[in-house]
């Protein structure tokens, strides 16, 4: 594997001349590279994103597989925007910062993310036509582009974890382990993933990810790097610990979906954020613990819709439809 070596504002300036010398044919990029605004989007250290001005978002991928998906994501995007109602980001430059590693120049979306801005009773409908978008992509033609294909996660493996994680919790004063109960065995179960619903999923639904504008509607989805053919309830899922389970329900059943793969969702969102949690709390990652903890509040923001033991396996997702909409909207 290629060792990328650690990026700098003079790494980004001299990339950005680069660019520059061929901005009269382009038009992408103005301004000279010596006066351009440089500085990382996040301080973290690794230094991969950078604002590049006030229009621009330099991506640098660390490593070959990284590039691999940004390659991947270029073409992507190209299928995937005629689907969605909301902006996906325009790469303006592509090409190698270092040997066998891939950068891309994108356009910025105006806005702000999730823990900025509210999402609004309209952006709930932006979020409900990027899920059904997404339905639409040719799963096949996300094949062709080299998107994998990834298995459904068994939500009772994933339950099990949760509970061991949410004791955990309990001990360091951080949850109720009691509030993991409400997801018996038997509900895991029916709320298995069912056989043929594998559709695109973005897969990094995040806070982060979501531009926001300060009205509460959905301006655009960024990353499209970890994209995969799998599991729609795993977006859903996303959607919950981004915005929270109220809003992130409803946009999915204003997205068609049933009641079945919504609740899935929002029992893989509870259980990831339990877990994730547990371990930041353990010591076993470094991730900002704020973050950690605001997911979690928005994955169990209660909803209306938590009546698993109704379920029959034979259930459709139009019959649950209904069901769903009657009971979410009433929260409003």
């Amino acid at each position: 594997m290629t060792q990328a070596p650690t990026p700098t504002a003079d790494t980004v300036r001299r990339l950005v001349r680069t660019l520059l010398e061929d901005a009269p044919a382009t038009g992408t990029v103005t301004g000279t590279a010596a006066g351009l605004d440089v500085r990382p989007v996040a301080e973290d250290g690794a230094h991969r994103t950078w604002w590049v001005g006030a229009r621009h978002v330099l991506h640098l991928a660390p490593d070959r597989e990284a590039s691999l998906r940004r390659r991947r994501e270029l073409r992507l995007r190209e299928i995937v925007r005629p689907h969605l109602p909301v902006a996906v980001p325009v790469s303006v430059a592509h090409g190698d910062w270092a040997p066998g590693l891939t950068y891309t120049l994108d356009t910025r979306i105006p806005g702000g993310t999730a823990a900025e801005h509210k999402v609004s009773a309209l952006g709930e409908d932006d979020l409900a036509g990027l899920l059904a978008g997404l339905r639409q992509v040719p799963a096949r033609q996300a094949g062709t582009l080299g998107v994998p294909r990834t298995p459904p996660r068994s939500l009772e493996a994933l339950r099990r974890m949760a509970v061991h994680a949410a004791e955990r919790l309990g001990a360091a004063d951080e949850f109720d382990p009691a509030r993991t109960a409400q997801l018996t065995p038997p509900a895991a179960a029916q709320l298995a993933a069912q056989p043929g619903t594998a559709v695109l999923v973005h897969h990094r639904l995040s806070g982060d990810h979501l531009v926001i504008g300060a009205d509460g509607r959905v301006r655009g989805v960024l990353d499209w790097t970890g994209a995969v053919v799998g599991d729609p309830a795993e977006d859903i899922a996303g959607l919950a610990r981004a915005v929270g389970s109220p809003a992130a329900v409803r946009a999915a059943t204003l997205a068609g979906y049933g009641a079945r793969p919504c609740l899935r969702g929002l029992w893989l969102a509870r259980c990831d954020t339990v877990i994730h949690l547990a371990d930041r709390v353990d010591g076993r990652t470094d991730a900002p613990l704020p973050a950690l903890r605001t997911e979690l509040r928005h994955a169990w923001e209660a909803i209306l819709l938590e009546r698993v033991t109704e379920f029959r396996e034979d259930d459709r997702d139009d019959k649950d439809d209904d069901d769903t909409e009657n009971g979410e909207r009433g929260e409003e």
